[in-house]
This record gives C-alpha cells, sequence and structure tokens, in this order.
C-alpha cells in the first residue's frame, strides 16, 4: 500500500513541475513572451495553494477512496485542454485549475498517518514523502529531455497517461476508509479561521511549521540560484546538463525509507529533525564556500540538502500526525500553507541576494535560514507541551515503542481524538470512528 501510495504521489505532484522546464517551448508555441509563458507555472503553484487551503481539509468529513479518485479522475479529464488548446488564456486558465486540484498526495499524507501504527508512523510516510521528492525531479529531468527531442506537448500527453494508470490502481487496490467526522456538522466557510485557531492552539504544529518554511526556504533559494550559477562562468553548463544535475539526490531520496525505518523511528521526532537541518546547514556552508569555483562544492551540497530535507520533513510530519486524530487534514493544511509560503520566500529572497551579490550573498540566506530553524528545534523540547521550554527532559529515544508501549484507555483514547474539540460528534461516535480505524491499523500494519 505505500509503495501504491508513494508511485500515485510522484506522478501526481509531476503535474506542477512539467512546465518549468519547457517555458520556453511555451512562449515559442503560443507567440507570448517568456515573462508571459512563465505565468503558467506561477498560475499553477497558485492553484495548488489555493487547493490546499480549500480542498484537502475536506478530507476530514468525505472518505477518502472517492474523494482521492474523483480528484484524479476530475484533473485528468481536465489535462486533456492542456494538450490540445490553442489559446494562451485557456492554457493558463486551466492551468490555474489543474493546480487546484493537484492535491491528493496531501491527502494521502493524513491517511498514512491515521493508518500506519505510531511505531512505523514515520518509515510509512518516509514512501510518499520520497515519491513526492521523485515526483519534483523526474518532472523537471523528464520534461527537459522530451522538449529537447520532440514536441513539447509530449510531456503534457505522458502526465495524461499516468494519471489515468494512477486513478486505474487506485481504484484496483486503494481500500475503503470510514469517514473520520461522519456525524460532524461541519461549516466550510469557517474552515480557513479553523486552521488558523490550530497554529495558535497548537505549540507542536506551530513549531513544525516554523521549521518547515525555513527548511523550505533553503530548498528553493539553492534550486532557483543554481541555474544561474551553472549556466555562468566558469561552467556555462547547457540546460540539459543543468536539468540532470537534480538526480544527483535521487539515492538519497529512495533511501528514505530505510533510514526513517532505522533513525526516525526510534527517536523523538524533533531528534530527527535537529540531526536533518545540521545536516542541511553544513551542507548550504560548503556549497557556498566552494562552489563559485568548484563544482564538487554544488554536488555536496546538493546531496546534504536532500538528505537533511528528508529527515527534518519525515520527522516534522510524524511529529504533527499525532494531533488531534479526526482533524489530521486541517493540521497537515496548517503545515503546508506555511510551508509553501516558505518556498515562495526562499524563492524571492534567493534570487533577490543573487542579483545583489552573486552565490555566496544567496548561500549565506541559505545558513541564516538553517540557523534560524535549529532556534526554533532548540526552544521548545521533544515533550514540552507549552509555546517554550524544555518540560520532559531531552531523553532521545522514544519511550512509546514495543515492547514498553502501554495500553490506552478509552478516555485518553477519546481525549487523543479531541473529542472536546468537536462537540456535535458524540463519544459513541467517536468510538466507532477510532475502532474502524484501530482494525484498519492492523491490516496496515501486517501490509506494511
Amino acid at each position: 500500500m505505500n509503495v501504491l501510495f508513494g508511485f500515485a504521489s510522484c506522478f501526481t505532484v509531476s503535474n506542477l513541475y512539467y512546465n518549468q522546464a519547457v517555458l520556453n517551448k511555451i512562449a515559442e508555441t503560443f507567440n507570448v513572451t517568456f515573462e508571459k509563458a512563465s505565468s503558467v507555472a506561477t498560475l499553477m503553484q497558485a492553484g495548488y495553494c489555493s487547493g490546499l487551503l480549500f480542498i484537502c481539509p475536506l478530507g476530514d468529513i468525505f472518505p477518502r477512496r472517492p474523494f482521492i479518485l474523483g480528484l484524479i479522475a476530475f484533473t485528468a479529464t481536465l489535462w486533456i485542454p492542456l494538450c490540445l488548446t490553442t489559446s494562451f488564456p485557456s492554457f493558463a486558465a486551466i492551468s490555474f485549475l489543474c493546480g487546484a486540484t493537484t492535491v491528493t498526495p496531501q491527502l494521502m499524507l493524513p491517511l498514512v498517518g491515521d493508518l500506519a501504527p505510531p511505531a512505523r508512523r514515520a518509515s510509512s510516510l518516509a514512501v510518499i514523502v520520497s515519491g513526492l521528492a521523485l515526483g519534483v525531479l523526474l518532472a523537471r529531468t523528464l520534461a527537459g529531455v522530451l522538449a529537447s527531442f520532440t514536441s513539447w506537448r509530449n510531456i503534457y500527453w505522458f502526465g495524461l497517461g499516468v494519471q489515468w494508470l494512477v486513478f486505474a490502481l487506485l481504484y484496483i487496490w486503494m481500500p475503503d476508509y470510514p469517514s473520520k467526522n461522519p456525524d460532524t456538522k461541519f461549516n466550510y466557510f469557517k474552515m480557513p479561521w479553523q486552521i488558523v485557531q490550530l497554529l495558535a492552539t497548537e505549540p507542536l504544529l506551530l513549531q513544525a511549521a516554523l521549521v518547515a518554511f525555513l527548511h523550505s526556504g533553503i530548498f528553493t533559494s539553492y534550486w532557483t540560484t543554481l541555474s544561474f550559477l551553472l549556466s555562468s562562468p566558469p561552467y556555462e553548463y547547457s540546460s540539459v546538463a543543468v536539468g540532470l544535475f537534480g538526480l544527483i539526490g535521487v539515492v538519497v531520496i529512495v533511501c528514505a525509507p530505510i533510514y526513517s525505518r532505522l533513525i526516525i523511528d526510534r527517536l523523538v521526532p524533533l531528534v530527527s529533525a535537529i540531526m536533518g537541518l545540521v545536516v542541511e546547514t553544513v551542507g548550504v556552508a560548503v556549497g557556498t564556500a566552494v562552489g563559485s569555483f568548484n563544482v564538487a562544492g554544488p554536488v555536496v551540497q546538493a546531496i546534504l540538502i536532500d538528505l537533511g530535507g528528508q529527515f527534518t520533513q519525515i520527522a516534522m510530519r510524524s511529529s504533527i500526525y499525532g494531533i488531534q486524530p479526526l482533524a489530521r487534514n486541517r493540521v497537515n493544511t496548517a503545515y503546508m500553507v506555511v510551508s509553501f509560503a516558505g518556498q515562495l520566500t526562499g524563492t524571492a529572497v534567493g534570487n533577490r541576494l543573487y542579483a545583489q551579490g552573486g552565490w555566496v550573498y544567496s548561500g549565506a540566506c541559505g545558513i541564516a535560514f538553517g540557523g534560524f530553524a535549529l532556534i526554533v528545534c532548540l526552544v521548545r523540547g521533544p515533550r514540552e507541551k507549552g509555546w517554550v521550554g524544555w518540560g520532559g527532559g531531552w531523553t532521545f529515544r522514544r519511550e512509546d515503542l514495543p515492547p514498553n508501549k502501554r495500553e490506552r484507555t478509552t478516555d485518553e483514547a477519546l481525549e487523543e481524538a479531541g473529542a472536546s474539540k468537536y462537540p456535535s460528534t458524540t463519544n459513541n461516535d467517536i468510538t466507532d470512528t477510532l475502532g474502524a480505524i484501530d482494525l484498519v491499523q492492523c491490516h496496515y500494519a501486517l501490509a506494511i
């Protein structure tokens, strides 16, 4: 099941990045300026952000199987005009809509958080997170290669075919899961405010979101300015070579489930996140110091950013999925919206600093982001219940792993489910839902 979700996440998130490698071809085909063609990438990312905010939280209400399948089928159908249209305004508008509905991986991640046993949550999430990272890398590389030797529209036809393949595989193999809040009176228009409330009332979520913001800034600042560095003296690499540079971290990404099982699953999430941030910051420092004159710097930086980033993302996601189990999709939305803001910030700040002082200035920004992220981690310990402090100590190993895991009482299970936060949902409803999820967890644990 994890492999299926990972495959689906990889080739779903790819929809967002195919266009980035073929913007020059799009400009030629539609006879528009490159600046106008680049708005396609911006609109698709804006659509994705809209989907995160207004579609993903509905996963807390709707049964996930029909919801996910419906979104994939809708996106795949809407994708057909992108392969055929000769109107640039239509192409741009449809790109925005496809971006908004390409959020199914963000529905799968909370679902895995529901189904995976706590002792295996990080390694299970690692498969999906690796799929997302691979989708970003493969989309750009594949689109660049295809556009160099064939029509750029072929990558869109490929995207259409693979989306229907994902739909078919999920239709056959994805089990049905009960709605988490079947009888809750849910006000859609209050949903954005509820997400803000989560950030304002859950210290762990705010801490994880801030770390994600800063990590995303490091990642996008590097990959945005790297193309400027490699296409300029002393390197002057071709666009194909620059695109293939992104494949350096594939091995690190593919191995994420292994080191997640061996390390991240056994440590408290905050410790794993700190380890990842240290690795990332060291990588940025090395790349910044030698990248201007030796290509080994950016290579080392790419590897360490991917490795540290995987540690940080997987650990932080593993920690936040323990918050309010009946609101995991809204928790995930809050986390992702802040993370997405970090991506935009990293791109904007990195570009600005590179224009002012080159590779060293943009690299210094990445080091600063890493330092701030470490401070955010250190001001609140892994067992602290409040906003700041180190209550509960700094023991590195988790205390809830078998055979030390204590059986929860009914009151503890209801409290963890957030029953008091959902007054319209009865205790019997919550018990029934948790019972169904616990039953699926048993089968899921055997499957992974």
